[in-house]
């Protein structure tokens, strides 16, 4: 046997354990061992009996809590175990509320604390009343949603009041715009809800700043201005179809808008950080304080998958607003869309956070050592990337390789679909794909 998240051994009992069955059945459960040492191996107990009586009666009493608690045989001695289920309800400890994490106990506050609870009692917390009221509203996004909506939801009139707008939505209680109110149509969200703020930051370097653009006010607005400020700093060229021009951008700005709403409707309004959006020469990175939900993983973002959002009722607003197509579309959608672009697929992250980074040029040494490519092998895609094309004799002169060696590097960046051979036998050459 060993420690883990959910197994923690204890040479004998002490009250101060009740600590770490709370944390227990605050997290996934567990199990305690008594008359165990820290390397799993038994010392046994010599109170047996009465320990058998008390704890479970002090659980109960301390922590409100029914733990089974019986003996087992390790090693062919007795040991106590405790096994502790997970609660559906917070769990305190003499008024304070404790968490597993990894093999170790925290003690949550703040917001921890408030994220925990409200998760716990599965309240959700766009849906709480703030303390705004109706008169913060923002007229003009108020009548920019009824048009907005109006495909969804046809039942919608450009007569309807602003409080039976917000009632219908749920977004009114007690009198008091709820958060998701207050952040969709107030005048000033982040005069109530601190952090609930974006910024675009145009960076040459990590280090060297060239721009910055601070954006506020509600989602609506924040989506604008947003977009504005990151196309500011895209290079943008035209082609002509047809008899229309069409503007072609450093990235499809579909998928950047998409990348922002995610960002918005995503996030966690708990956190004082704001949405923070860097342009770089070769890239745009997105973050936002809000790490996916425990049953979404990175993977599963580039298929299909299921909704799970942080803030139902701001994203049911936006898809009501035609800004969100489907549910849970938004990374998959991304991907397909710089593929159509011919761009490398945005990557996803979570880093304190989540992180969106699209990638501008899919021939860079950065995303080229991320594929895999061995020094040789970048060497020789930067070198077609300036020459145009690369044969058999120009790899073996720049690399130094055997004929066998060539073969082998250049198989391997046609199976990746970074070169395109050309022609055939001895004359073929091979270009970026």
């Amino acid at each position: 046997m060993r420690e883990s998240k959910q197994v923690e051994f204890k040479a004998q009992w002490n009250d101060e354990h009740l600590r770490t069955i709370c944390a227990f059945a605050n997290s996934e459960g567990g199990i305690i061992y008594i008359g165990v040492d820290d390397k799993g191996n038994p010392i046994g107990i010599t109170n047996m009996d009465k320990l058998l009586e008390d704890i479970p009666n002090k659980i109960l009493s301390k922590l409100g809590v029914i733990a089974d608690v019986d003996v087992e045989m390790v090693k062919g001695q007795e040991v106590i175990k405790i096994k502790v289920e997970k609660s559906e309800v917070p769990i305190s400890y003499d008024g304070k509320f404790y968490i597993r994490t990894g093999s170790t106990i925290q003690q949550l506050s703040g917001n921890e604390l408030l994220r925990f609870m409200l998760k716990k009692q599965r309240i959700l917390w766009d849906s709480l009343p703030s303390e705004a009221g109706v008169d913060e509203v923002d007229i003009e996004t108020i009548e920019r949603f009824k048009r907005m909506a109006k495909k969804r939801l046809p039942e919608i009139s450009e007569e309807d009041s602003i409080e039976k707008i917000l009632k219908n939505l749920e977004l009114v209680k007690e009198d008091k715009l709820t958060n998701a109110g207050l952040l969709l149509f107030g005048k000033k969200p982040q005069k109530y809800i601190h952090g609930a703020g974006a910024r675009v930051g145009r960076f040459k370097t990590p280090t060297i700043i060239l721009d910055t653009i601070d954006v506020s006010g509600n989602l609506f607005k924040q989506l604008d201005g947003l977009m504005e400020a990151i196309k500011k700093h895209l290079n943008v060229r035209f082609e002509i179809k047809g008899i229309e021009r069409e503007d072609i951008w450093d990235y499809p700005l579909e998928a950047i808008r998409e990348a922002v709403i995610n960002a918005l409707i995503h996030r966690d309004y708990l956190s004082l950080a704001d949405v923070q959006i860097k342009i770089y020469d070769n890239k745009i990175w997105f973050f936002n304080p809000g790490k996916l939900p425990e049953e979404i993983t990175i993977e599963m973002l580039k298929q299909d998958h299921g909704s799970i959002p942080r803030n139902r009722h701001i994203a049911y607003v936006f898809f009501l607003a035609g800004l969100i197509e489907k549910w849970g579309s938004g990374t998959k959608r991304m991907v397909e869309l710089c593929r159509e672009a011919g761009l490398p697929e945005p990557e996803f992250k979570e880093e304190g956070g989540f992180v969106v980074e699209f990638y501008k040029d899919i021939y860079t040494e950065e995303y080229l050592t991320k594929l895999g490519l061995n020094e040789r092998q970048i060497k020789a895609v930067m070198y077609v990337k300036g020459k145009g094309k690369i044969t058999n004799r120009e790899y073996r002169e720049l690399t130094g390789l055997s004929d066998e060696g060539t073969r082998k590097d250049i198989n391997v960046l046609v199976e990746k679909g970074l070169l395109l051979p050309v022609g055939k036998g001895r004359n073929t050459h091979y270009i970026l794909k």
